[in-house]
């Protein structure tokens, strides 16, 4: 996927979460405001984000997509950019935003960041994606 900047990189990684009906239509701007008004936080590890905002603003059921960049994007953060890999997701409570959390973590601890990279395409990329989460 391509992108100009951060913010539209952002958009479009939450907007799968709208088009999933995971997330309300204002999610994706309110992804976007949480690096504006928090700064780069969300670029956890080289190359890649976790694009995400409160449960109140646009959470309707726990959804998690992947987005890879054909070009990376400079976020700002001084140790971790350019990203080239998101992880979108939103959950409709605090409660599950935690859990949503903490298993994405334990993922990611465990390489689920080289194995999108390594991913063949969108379907590899969201299969890979659902392999690594634990399903409730």
């Amino acid at each position: 996927m391509n992108a100009e900047d951060w913010r539209e990189a952002v958009r479009k990684a939450a907007s799968a979460l709208v088009d999933a009906g995971a997330a309300g239509e204002g999610y994706p701007d309110a992804c976007v405001r949480v690096v504006e008004e928090n700064g780069p936080y969300i670029v956890l590890t080289k190359g890649l984000a976790l694009v995400h905002a409160r449960p109140e603003e646009g959470g309707l059921a726990v959804g998690v997509g992947v987005t890879r960049l054909a070009a990376p994007v400079e976020f700002g953060h001084p140790d971790n950019d350019p990203v080239d890999l998101l992880l979108a997701f939103c959950t409709p409570d605090p409660d599950a935003h935690v859990g949503t959390l903490s298993g994405l973590a334990r993922a990611l601890s465990a390489g689920l960041a080289d194995r999108l990279r390594a991913a063949s395409g969108q379907d590899d990329l969201t299969r890979t994606l659902k392999e690594a989460l634990p399903h409730d």
